[in-house]
């Protein structure tokens, strides 16, 4: 008998017991294609899942520029923080001081030299020592003509340049006796002027206050120089009315000095108004 194709199957001989073998078979069939239709739905549950992780990411990676600055957890980013960057640094004008004022730049000009003038100012004092030497002074003197106490031919040359003022002072040592004198202009061209026409000539010497009459009957040694808006002489010659020889060299020694003298005293006075402008600005 037969309950149809899923039922028992009765063997030979119409037996009313049951084929076991056939069922045994039968039932381990069915056993195999459920096994196989799970494997096969959880390949394909597999298969699915990668798909959709798959699609996920390509949605996450996608042809869109902006997909790799969105965060992955999805959240909006962070705002930037205001004033995260360096502050800059603090910043100072470079400034330089002034240089000082050149002292020359005071006596160069008649417009920056104002400082009073007169031959006892410029060379003050009774005595001048210069090391282990020492001078006496003599007798000061100041004009406003200057060609009036010069030979004629220096003092056309102080004319021609237009000296306004002459300064004259007397030093004595050991029977030599040196007048300086210094002539004053409106600009230093004029005075460079005057040194370089100047080879000729002397300042007439001024004896008084303890010296002597020099240099009026004798031959005597005479120098030019200029520094600035002066121009600066010397007349030197012995006490004792005796001529100067260039074998003597006290009295070269004894002019020397006072002509450096009296350009180390010019060159004070600029010193002096450059220093008084450096700590009084305008």
């Amino acid at each position: 008998m037969s309950f149809g194709q899923g039922g028992p199957q009765w063997g030979p001989g119409g037996s009313q017991t049951p084929d076991w073998a056939a069922l045994a078979e039968a039932s381990e069939k069915r056993a195999r294609r459920r096994k196989w239709l799970l494997m096969g739905g959880g390949a394909l549950a597999t298969i699915g899942v990668a798909t959709a992780v798959a699609v996920a990411v390509v949605s996450a990676n996608g042809d869109d520029a902006s997909a790799s600055d969105k965060p992955a957890s999805g959240l909006p980013s962070s705002p930037e923080i205001p004033g995260a960057s360096s502050p800059p640094e603090p910043s100072f004008e470079a400034t330089t001081p002034p240089p000082p004022p050149d002292p020359k730049d005071y006596i160069s000009s008649a417009d920056k030299d104002k400082a009073p003038l007169s031959a006892a100012i410029l060379f003050p004092g009774t005595k001048l020592t210069s090391g282990d030497k020492v001078y006496k002074k003599g007798a000061t003197a100041d004009t406003k003509r200057c060609a009036s106490v010069t030979q004629p031919v220096l003092g056309r040359v102080l004319t021609k340049n237009k000296c306004t003022e002459l300064m004259r002072v007397t030093y004595a040592r050991g029977g030599v006796a040196v007048t300086v004198g210094v002539a004053v202009f409106d600009t230093e061209a004029q005075a460079t002027k005057v040194k370089q026409q100047a080879d000729k000539g002397l300042v007439t010497s001024l004896p008084g206050k303890g010296v002597g009459t020099f240099c009026r009957t004798t031959v005597c040694r005479g120098t030019y120089n200029a520094y600035g808006r002066y121009a600066y002489f010397t007349t030197t010659g012995f006490l004792a009315a005796k001529d100067v020889t260039k074998k003597d060299r006290k009295a070269y020694e004894v002019g020397d000095d006072l002509a450096r003298f009296a350009f180390n005293q010019i060159n004070r006075r600029g010193e002096t108004q450059a220093s008084a402008a450096a700590n009084n600005p305008e």
